[in-house]
This record gives C-alpha cells, sequence and structure tokens, in this order.
C-alpha cells in the first residue's frame, strides 16, 4: 500500500482558516479553544522550549535540503568591519585597516561559488551570518558570481537585518544561537574565519574544539589575516603552558588572499582527519 496521506488527511493549513471564520463567542475566543500549533502564546511558553529548539533546528534542514545544498564553505567574520569605499565610518584606527577584508572576502566567496556552480550550485556553498561587515562581503561575492549563498541571521536586541546580497529563499532566523551554530556546521566542507569580535572568537573556538575532540571531521580551516591573529591570541602561550598539544596548531592555517585561500582548500592535507567519535553526532 502506498503512503497517500498527503491527499487523505485535512491540511492543516485549511483548519487554520476555518478557525477563523467560526462564531465570535466566549467559547471561540478563550484561549484554551486555538489550535495548538497556531497559538503564539502556547508555543512561547517556557515548557514548549524544546519544542522550539526542534522547530529551529528541522526547519532550515528541510528548506536546504529541499533546495539541494549538500555542502558548505562557511565564512565568519566581524559585523563592524565596512567596505574600503566607507572606510571613513570605521569606529577605530584598526577597523578602518582591517576594511580591505571586506575585498578580500567578497573576492573569495565569488571565487567559491563559482566553484558551487560547477555542482549545479549544490555544493560549496557560501554560508555566513547574514549580517553587515565581512558577513555581507561574503554573500555580495557570491551574488556577483551568479550563484546562491545562505545567510544565517540571529534575533538580537539591536540588530540584525539580513543584507542584501544574501539568497532570499535561503535567508534564515534564529532564537537559539546553539542551533545556528549546528547549520553552520552541519554541512561544512572548509571553515574560513576573518578577523572579528566576540561572536567570530565564540564560532572560531567552538569549530575548532569540536575537530580538537574529535566530534567534527577535519575540514580545512583558514584564518585570513596572520598580523590580526597572531596580535590577539597567543598561539605559542597555549602551546607552552600545556593547555594545548603542539598538533592542535597544525588544525588550522593563516592565509591572506583570496588566492592563498583556495590553494590551501584544494592542497589541505587531510590524512591527519580525525574520525568522528562512533555513536556520538
Amino acid at each position: 500500500m502506498t503512503d497517500d496521506r498527503h491527499s487523505i488527511l485535512r491540511d492543516a493549513h485549511h483548519d487554520i482558516d476555518t478557525a477563523s471564520h467560526v462564531p465570535d463567542t466566549p467559547q471561540t475566543r478563550a484561549p484554551s479553544y486555538r489550535l495548538a500549533f497556531a497559538d503564539d502564546d502556547f508555543l512561547c511558553r517556557e515548557d514548549l522550549r524544546p519544542v522550539r529548539l526542534q522547530l529551529e533546528l528541522l526547519k532550515p534542514e528541510l528548506m536546504l535540503d529541499e533546495a539541494g545544498v549538500q555542502s558548505t564553505v562557511v565564512l565568519f567574520g566581524g559585523a563592524r568591519i565596512p567596505e574600503p569605499a566607507k572606510k571613513d565610518t570605521a569606529r577605530t584606527k584598526t577597523l578602518a585597516e582591517l576594511t580591505h577584508f571586506y575585498d578580500v572576502a567578497r573576492d573569495f566567496a565569488y571565487q567559491v561559488t563559482e566553484l558551487s556552480m560547477e555542482s549545479g550550485g549544490r555544493e560549496n556553498v557560501v554560508v555566513t551570518g547574514g549580517g553587515p561587515g565581512v558577513m555581507e562581503a561574503g554573500n555580495r561575492g557570491a551574488k556577483e558570481a551568479g550563484g546562491r549563498s545562505i545567510g544565517l541571521n540571529i534575533v538580537l536586541p539591536h540588530e540584525q537585518a539580513p543584507n542584501p546580497y544574501v539568497t532570499p529563499d535561503l535567508c534564515f532566523n534564529f532564537h537559539y544561537f546553539a542551533i545556528r551554530k549546528m547549520h553552520f556546521l552541519m554541512r561544512a566542507r572548509a571553515i574560513c574565519v576573518f578577523p572579528g569580535g566576540f561572536g567570530t572568537l565564540d564560532e572560531l573556538f567552538e569549530s575548532l574544539t569540536l575537530i580538537q575532540t574529535g566530534r567534527m571531521n577535519r575540514v580545512p580551516f583558514l584564518l585570513f589575516g596572520r598580523k590580526f591573529w597572531e596580535g590577539i591570541i597567543n598561539w605559542d602561550a597555549l602551546r607552552e603552558a600545556g593547555t594545548i598539544s603542539p598538533e592542535d596548531l597544525t588544525l588550522f592555517r593563516f592565509v591572506e588572499t583570496a588566492e592563498e585561500a583556495m590553494e590551501a582548500i584544494e592542497n589541505w592535507d587531510m590524512s591527519g582527519m580525525r574520525e568522528k567519535i562512533p555513536g556520538r553526532d
């Protein structure tokens, strides 16, 4: 027997519409009468947090599957780095000096997307946090190449609207940082990190930790801008203190240009790839 549920069962959208046309009575106005899946107050209850977590995991997963996205190239980086033409708006001299990484991210995303289009836009799709700065540059470069890109936005008190270069059908919004982070890495073929602040550092170290501990397979992991990264993180001090192993410093590489990054990804030595721990996903 074939599964014919979609043609037999009444569509949920139909019931929502029907419920909106019932007589206006004390009973139909009562919160208890609302359909559970159409009741925002109910869905936002603290008790429903596990359901909301599941929905945030499931919605982008289903839509990315339906869009045929099989693998991604992740771009992390600062929201406060403007494009070079607007460097006079930078908050600090250092941010103004970092504006050239906007163009590097834009060029890199362009080249990655050209490669992606060889697979019909299914492989190596650029994914960013969907916001301004380096994220905007990544989505912009992908659009200029004529391809698709993903934006994983997050609801914040003072920002952020999606940048205008994200492919609209691949533009998602999240409440939970943890679920958003999962979607960054679930399809990652490479992780590329540009200069940034707390958010970028959080994404950098969480991704490195997953690889270091074997919870994620090793992938090309690139840090753009050696001067910036060595200026804010004393990698050798971590190694000398014994808080990381010397081989942990081989999990990533420094690059400066889009061309250098593309070459590093193409020639990445996967011989040291760690297998995921069995039974853990």
